[in-house]
């Protein structure tokens, strides 16, 4: 078992107080007017929920937050092809335990824009090393290869991790390797906050899961939307289709 005096983060924190109208975005969206607070007990915490409910706003606050670059990376990183970046992060307090040793935000929607800057700065600026780093170029590899050798190059012990919807270029069989990897890096004393859809990587039998839908509910596994859309899609698929596709 994990020890909890051991996590990075221990707790997240609206300054609600600060905050001079909830009907204004990003502070409108439903499940930002219902926080106040988040504790972690996990190394390994998942946010679920629908498309729209805010998980990529509030993970994205959390990074801002510790001083990450928003379109991914780690606070090296200050690129910016199209700053649609939130205030949310402005108003989070983040109760850390220790240091982390590094810190990497990994977007999926603009994994791509992070590799283009990542060559830019080798072939423009000569910072070869960041070869060394990443594994390579990472436009040579597919979407999904060049996620997991960004984990197997830069992702070390010590580290803080935040991770938006991972899953979106990797195939089943790889976001299991991905699970491997997490629970690696986990024993070597990391920390990962991840958004997902995956009923693979939130079944990780050390996580935690937080329901946005339901105001950051904590929730077993087999009790997730997640869960149960996937077991009743698969147990039956032309049956479900029906009540899908037919009158």
């Amino acid at each position: 078992m994990y020890e909890e005096d051991k996590l990075i983060i221990k707790k997240i924190t609206l300054n609600r107080d600060r905050i001079k109208s909830f009907d204004r975005y990003p502070f409108n969206i439903d499940v930002i007017k219902q926080f106040s607070s988040l504790d972690f007990t996990s190394p390994v915490t998942f946010f679920v929920g629908e498309n729209g409910i805010g998980k990529s706003t509030f993970i994205e606050a959390i990074a801002v937050a510790l001083g990450l670059n928003a379109e991914g990376g780690t606070q090296n990183f200050r690129f910016s092809t199209l700053d649609t970046t939130s205030s949310l992060s402005d108003y989070l307090f983040i109760s850390k335990q220790r240091q982390a040793k590094t810190k990497f935000f990994l977007r999926a929607e603009s994994f791509y824009n992070f590799s283009t800057e990542v060559q830019r700065l080798v072939e423009e600026d000569e910072f070869f090393n960041l070869y060394d780093s990443y594994g390579g170029n990472l436009h040579e590899c597919s979407h999904g290869e060049s996620f997991l050798k960004l984990m197997k190059n830069r992702f070390t012990d010590q580290g803080l991790y935040i991770l938006d919807e991972p899953e979106s270029a990797l195939s089943p069989l790889s976001q299991m390797a991905m699970i491997k990897m997490i629970d690696d890096l986990v024993k070597r004393g990391s920390q990962f906050i991840i958004a997902s859809h995956s009923p693979i990587l939130i079944s990780y039998r050390d996580g935690e899961i937080f329901d946005l839908n339901h105001g950051f509910e904590k929730i077993d596994f087999e009790k997730t939307d997640i869960y149960s859309y996937y077991k009743a899609y698969l147990n039956d698929p032309l049956k479900m289709q029906q009540m899908l596709l037919d009158d």
